[in-house]
Order: C-alpha cells, then structure tokens, then sequence
C-alpha cells in the first residue's frame, strides 16, 4: 500500500461502520504490565505535545500526523522498518483517538497481528499520577 492509499484510509476509517475492535484497547495496568515484558511503546504525537506532558519512560517517538492532520511522509516506511508485522506494539497518544485510527489500519489494512492502542492515552496516564520523562532525548 504506498502513502497516499494509506492516507486515505486513515480519512475514511472514522467514517466508517465496525461490528468489533481488530486490536487491543490497554489501560494503564496493562501498559506497565506489557511493556514490562519489552514491549515496545510508541508514542505518535508531536514534538511539541512531547514536550507539553512528558512521555512514558522507554517510548520511542514517531509522528504520526501533522498539526493538521495529515500523514506524516515517513511515518509508514520509519514504522514498518522498527516494527514487524507479527511483532507486538503497544500505541498512545494524547487521549487514544488517534492511536484508535492508526491501530485498525496496521491491522486492516497492513496486517499486524498484536497492537495495542493505549485507550485515553498520556492524558489518563498523567491523570493517575504515573511517571513521565520530560525532554528525553530523541529515538526516532
């Protein structure tokens, strides 16, 4: 699937009926108990909302949209390159809504097998006074 097809289904998939969830949504909990077990997080929001909250200790950065929502041009080619298809991979980003488009088109539409999309995303984990990494250095 190149760029601009994987740009349009991330516009069409909000549009669209679904009888289930062909992910995981984690809370918190699980997100400590799955990233525990070297399970990668990945952060998708944007520079600067990594440095408004701080991001999870151990998450690799990578934008997913632009401030006006479009698909970053590297973000497919950098995330198929880190993260295999089979391989479990655990998303968030500020309140879960984007993570919950991006994880139904890996699933849907680029086969990944086990995601996890962090419902209410850093918001709730900061919320419950859980720990952050302010100005970590850059990964990705």
């Amino acid at each position: 699937m190149n760029l601009r097809n994987f740009a349009l289904l991330l516009l069409l998939l909000p549009l669209s009926a679904y009888a289930g969830t062909p992910y995981t949504n984690i809370d918190n909990q699980q997100l400590k108990s799955l990233q525990a077990t070297g399970i990668p997080v990945y952060d998708i929001r944007r520079t600067e909302e990594w440095a408004q909250t701080g991001v999870v200790e151990g998450s690799h950065r990578l934008t997913f949209v632009d401030e006006k929502g479009r698909v970053m041009p590297d973000f497919v080619s950098k995330f198929t390159q880190a993260v295999g298809k089979n391989d479990p991979v655990i998303l968030i980003c500020r309140t879960g809504n984007r993570t919950d488009v991006l994880s139904r088109a890996l699933v849907e539409q680029l086969g990944y097998t086990h995601v996890y999309n962090v419902k209410n995303g850093i918001t709730r984990w900061i919320n419950e006074g859980l720990p952050v990494v302010r100005n970590p250095a850059a990964n990705h």
